[in-house]
């Protein structure tokens, strides 16, 4: 019994004050909880018990085992309709006209005829069996009869016993009623249990050719990761891939369908084939879809590589191994052999390994570069790798522009004749101003008399993009990066693209993420050689491999970014492409940056030596703030384009590559930077020589 609590406490209500009355108030405890109704504590038990995951279990598996019955039934009632009738010659037959083969439908008709005709023959034949067994049993009755007779008289004479005449045929007669005794006491059971051995034939069937929903079907038999790759999985891919005209031809063809199908081969880590699509189902519809294409072959769309080759109508599926891209290929044979060289002009880089496993070499010569992708994806490590196996060509020239500046291509200096490391517009200007050089090194090998050779110029320029987008203008107000024809990085770029390669002089470029601003379609088409890693969209894609190449099945924004690291879908005249193809797909060994440094030494080794020169090196036999400031000479100020000639003049060996980098990094940094008067950059002398006067108090080094 619940008892109740008095308490005591003061009215909330007037009257109010100290002589306020106190009240006995009585509080009772909270009600008890409910009891939940019976109903609702077996609905929800019968929930519990509906919903567990052994309920779902074995109602699947009833229905799963049900199912087996059913679609045993429905192939053994196939297979014996196709085998007693025309139907399956009438698939094949139908299977061949659509492929377009009317000789494989001639034929096929031949044999659907002889079909009839011998079971014409076999259905006369019945007409007259009974007949012909009716006699033939008169006649081995009393061949029968008449032998055991003559069997018992030999008993009877050779036992010397009349009984034994009708002793063999008696004989005779009681097997038959054994037979017949035998058959009685079988027949009951085996008539009561032949439905049942009926049926579990046919779930034997069905089970064996799992004719079930794939819902209902055990876990282990759903994923089928790995399945080999048959004509009729490729088949029931293709049905399933939601064209309807394809799966009406395929329906109207049966099982026949594998006739669109050439021969399944090995090709690497997995298998090649080639479908030839019937009337009416264009390459691109299959293209398209080639993520449904994959995961109907039980495959991820990474795996599954479609190409268009030159036969009409057909696409080539490329279908990996299960789980075979994700595993590593190996070392680069630049590590594995030391004793490797390069030619520029005969050998090819060994840069990887295509999809079917095959070595995949590329030819550099005579051709611009442009590799693209994301970033981290492995872009400078695939350029880097080219280079390397170059370097070990002795004759080959490098010039070194790195926009990353952050050590990836350290291992050139003392290899490249130009070095320039750095992120910033200062350095992007020394770029732009190395490859103008290159340009003119050109012009001059042009000017050349006729068969001149010239050894190689590589000018590599990784992270161009950076130089694209620099917003610097220089003193006649041309801005180094953009794309159109006052900017000085992208016209040099065209001007070797146009005519360095006839005088070896070439253009490798890197970039990332390809875009109009930061990749002008003009350079990008100016490369000979394009590849490209992961990439976002196929507009990306078509601007690093261009229409031709992306139409043609190349899908390097299908490639899975930090995944398929260092992976590069090529277009190329360099490179081994299948016949019918417009690109191929690589995946390059990874050289490590300490592996470079030791592949670069060896390099160095078969060199006579080259010293590196870097546009920001100081120059140690002159005094440039002293030199400076004698040529400003009495004037005031001096504008910083005569500045250069006249140190030029004075020196052309320390002064003639100079640049206004060059200039404002020695006045900056003894206090006397260039500045604008009337819009033009001008050397104020006063600031010149109040600079040349406080350091040479100070006692500072004057060499600069």
């Amino acid at each position: 019994m619940t008892e109740n609590v008095i308490s005591l406490h003061k009215p909330t209500d007037p009257p109010t004050g100290a002589d306020a009355p106190t009240v006995l108030t009585v509080v009772p405890d909270p009600a008890p909880a409910r009891p939940v109704p019976l109903w609702v504590r077996s609905g929800r038990a019968i929930r519990h018990a509906v919903t567990h995951e052994h309920t779902k279990t074995g109602g699947r598996a009833v229905v799963r085992h049900g199912l087996y019955v059913v679609g045993g039934a429905r192939i053994v009632t196939r297979r014996a309709w196709d085998g007693r009738t025309t139907a399956r010659y009438e698939r094949y037959m139908r299977a061949a006209e659509a492929a377009g083969n009317m000789d494989l439908a001639a034929e096929w008709e031949e044999r659907a005829a002889r079909f009839r005709e011998a079971r014409h023959r076999r259905r006369m034949d019945l007409l007259h069996s009974p007949v012909d067994a009716a006699r033939s049993a008169l006649v081995g009755t009393g061949m029968g009869i008449g032998g055991l007779v003559a069997l018992g008289i030999v008993l009877a004479i050779a036992n010397k016993d009349v009984t034994d005449v009708v002793t063999p045929l008696m004989a005779v007669i009681e097997f038959i009623n054994l037979m017949v005794t035998i058959v009685q006491v079988v027949w009951g059971p085996l008539v009561s249990v032949g439905p049942f051995l009926a049926l579990l034939a046919l779930w034997a069937v069905g089970s064996k050719q799992h004719a079930a929903p794939a819902w209902v079907m055990p876990a282990n038999v759903r994923s089928s990761e790995g399945e080999p790759i048959t004509p009729s999985i490729v088949v029931k891919a293709l049905r399933d891939l939601g064209v309807p005209a394809l799966r009406s031809a395929i329906k109207e063809m049966g099982d026949a369908g594998a006739s669109m199908l050439g021969p399944i081969r090995i090709a690497g880590c997995g298998v090649e084939v080639d479908v030839t699509l019937p009337s009416g189902v264009t390459t691109a519809e299959v293209q398209q879809r080639r993520r449904k294409l994959a995961e109907n072959l039980t495959r991820h769309e990474h795996e599954v590589f479609i190409t268009i080759p030159e036969a009409a109508r057909t696409v080539r599926l490329w279908v990996a191994d299960s789980g075979a891209l994700d595993q590593p290929i190996g070392p680069s044979p630049l590590m594995t052999d030391d004793t490797l060289t390069a030619d520029y002009a005969k050998g090819k880089a060994p840069w990887g390994q295509d999809l079917r496993g095959d070595a995949a070499a590329l030819s550099v010569y005579q051709r611009h570069l442009l590799i693209t992708g994301l970033s981290n994806q492995g872009k400078t490590a695939a350029l880097r790798a080219l280079a390397l196996w170059l370097a070990l060509d002795r004759s080959v020239e490098f010039w070194v522009g790195d926009l990353k500046g952050v050590g990836d291509w350290a291992m050139f200096e003392g290899l490249a004749a130009k070095f320039v490391q750095g992120p910033t517009d200062d350095h992007v200007i020394q770029v732009t101003e190395m490859v103008e050089d290159a340009v003119e090194e050109m012009n001059r090998r042009i000017q050349a008399p006729p068969k001149t050779t010239f050894p190689p110029l590589i000018v590599i320029v990784d992270e161009a993009q950076v130089a694209f987008m620099c917003p610097v203008k220089d003193e006649q107000k041309r801005p180094y990066g953009g794309s159109k024809n006052e900017s000085r990085y992208f016209m040099a770029c065209r001007k070797i693209h146009n005519q360095g390669r006839a005088v070896n002089v070439l253009l490798w470029q890197g970039t990332q993420d390809p875009t109009d601003q930061n990749l002008p379609k003009l350079v990008r088409e100016g490369a000979h050689t394009r590849a490209s890693l992961a990439l976002g969209t196929e507009s990306q894609a078509r601007m690093a491999l261009g229409d031709k190449a992306v139409d043609g099945g190349a899908a390097p924004n299908l490639l899975r970014p930090g995944l398929d690291q260092g992976t590069v879908v090529v277009a190329s005249s360099g490179i081994d492409i299948p016949k019918g193809q417009a690109s191929i797909t690589v995946r390059t060994h990874f050289i490590s940056t300490d592996d470079a440094k030791v592949i670069a030494d060896r390099a160095k080794a078969l060199r006579d030596g080259v010293t590196t020169l870097r546009a920001v090196d100081a120059r140690p036999d002159r005094d440039s703030l002293a030199d400076i400031a004698a040529v400003l000479g009495d004037a005031a100020r001096v504008k910083t384009q005569e500045v250069l000639k006249r140190l030029s003049a004075l020196d052309a060996k320390t002064y003639g590559d100079w640049s206004f980098i060059d200039l404002k990094r020695v006045l900056s940094e003894a206090g006397a930077e260039p500045y604008k008067s009337d819009g033009v950059m001008v050397v104020g002398t006063e600031r010149v020589a109040r600079a040349l006067t406080n350091r040479n108090t100070d006692g500072s080094a004057s060499a600069s």
